[in-house]
């Protein structure tokens, strides 16, 4: 990458966009962004790309010095609540609370008739878990694997959308289902990881990019369940 126009496509490549994508949400036409992957980033734009895409404009415009700024050291977090760990699941009552089944519909989210999975409320208590706020779901993707299956089924906490890095999030994504685990980078922005990362890169979203996308964290995977895929030979 010897040059700014270099860098720019590579910028977004990492962000999973196209030439067409990006002029649409920049309002400019996709000759432009070529014109730029050719002759380099304007000078007048410098700025505004370092600034969307987390990089150092001196980075973006001649390759030197570090990529990404350094990272803000935030302020302590109040001393999480003790909780007692959860029971496992064998020791609790065995009637459980029902919690309802979604899919998505016409880009929502929707209960499936008649269909749901008992968790003991011994367990959503010891997670601060409320049951009326909670649903499950299908896992829609293989991005996870092997550690949540496609198909493997997830709870999640609606009331639960505060971002904790590592943790794993249900999200809605222009009408389309998504599972990740969540970070936040710099300037505000989303970070989308995937188990499989050889095959899911990280996807990065600033706050324009998530409205225009329509991007919405669902709430907190508190549980799953699947069956092994295939049986031993």
């Amino acid at each position: 990458m010897n040059t700014s126009g270099d860098r720019f496509k590579a910028l977004l490549q990492e962000c999973n966009l196209t030439p067409s994508d990006f002029a649409a949400q920049r309002k400019i036409t996709p000759q432009h962004v070529n014109n730029w992957f050719k002759r380099g980033v304007p000078q007048a734009r410098l700025d505004e790309f370092a600034d969307l895409f987390c990089v150092h404009r001196r980075w973006l415009r001649t390759g030197e010095g570090p990529k990404h700024p350094d990272p803000l050291i935030p302020a302590r977090p109040p001393a999480p609540r003790q909780l007692p760990p959860p029971a496992p699941l064998l020791d609790l009552a065995p009637a459980g609370v029902p919690i309802p089944l979604h899919q998505v519909s016409q880009g929502k989210l929707v209960p499936v008739p008649g269909l749901h999975q008992a968790i003991p409320a011994q367990a959503l208590d010891s997670l601060g878990v409320a049951a009326g706020h909670s649903i499950c779901i299908g896992m829609p993707a293989d991005n996870m694997a092997p550690l949540l299956p496609q198909g493997t089924l997830l709870a999640i906490d609606r009331n639960f959308t505060q971002v904790i890095k590592g943790e794993y999030y249900a999200l809605l994504h222009n009408g389309r289902l998504r599972v990740h685990q969540l970070s936040h980078g710099h300037n505000g922005t989303l970070c989308l990881h995937s188990h499989d990362r050889l095959n899911y890169p990280m996807e990065r979203y600033t706050a324009q990019r998530r409205k225009a996308q329509r991007l919405e964290i669902i709430g907190w995977v508190f549980w799953w369940s699947c069956l092994r895929p295939v049986r031993p030979a």
